[in-house]
């Protein structure tokens, strides 16, 4: 694939046909602006030579994103991207953890591996357990 030819939003996910006919998906978790704006402003998206830009959202989407392996956010990504309310930064402090990592890894410019994925929702259990005692 070298660029995509038509999309369209279901739920939580961008799908992009590709001009090989595929079709291909990624998690609208990683475009927040593109999550939530309006049924109205997602139609407002132009084609470039090498991805998709919503100018009313200032919004842009590369066509090789499509062919990322991680579409869907590992579960400590998810957990991050869906409560911005929590300082990474801190948490990451709080549990010896690297903050740039970890924004790294809420991000989506790295991958964390399934083991430090599963170690970071410990931690995040840990917090929770730290909540509900109070």
């Amino acid at each position: 694939m070298k660029r995509i030819v038509r999309i369209w939003i279901e739920q939580e996910w961008l799908y992009g046909q590709g001009d090989d006919g595929k079709t291909y998906r990624q998690s609208l978790l990683w475009y927040k602006g593109l999550m939530n704006a309006s049924p109205e402003q997602r139609e407002q998206y132009e084609f470039s030579l090498s991805g998709i830009h919503w100018p009313c959202l200032d919004v842009d989407v590369s066509f090789e994103s499509f062919l990322y392996d991680d579409a869907e956010p590992k579960q400590s990504q998810r957990f991050f991207l869906t409560h911005p309310e929590i300082n990474i930064a801190g948490f990451a402090r709080k549990f010896g953890l690297n903050p740039t990592l970890l924004r790294n890894y809420v991000n989506g410019f790295k991958t964390p591996s399934d083991s430090r994925d599963a170690y970071i929702m410990e931690c995040v259990r840990k917090m929770g357990e730290e909540y509900s005692s109070l």
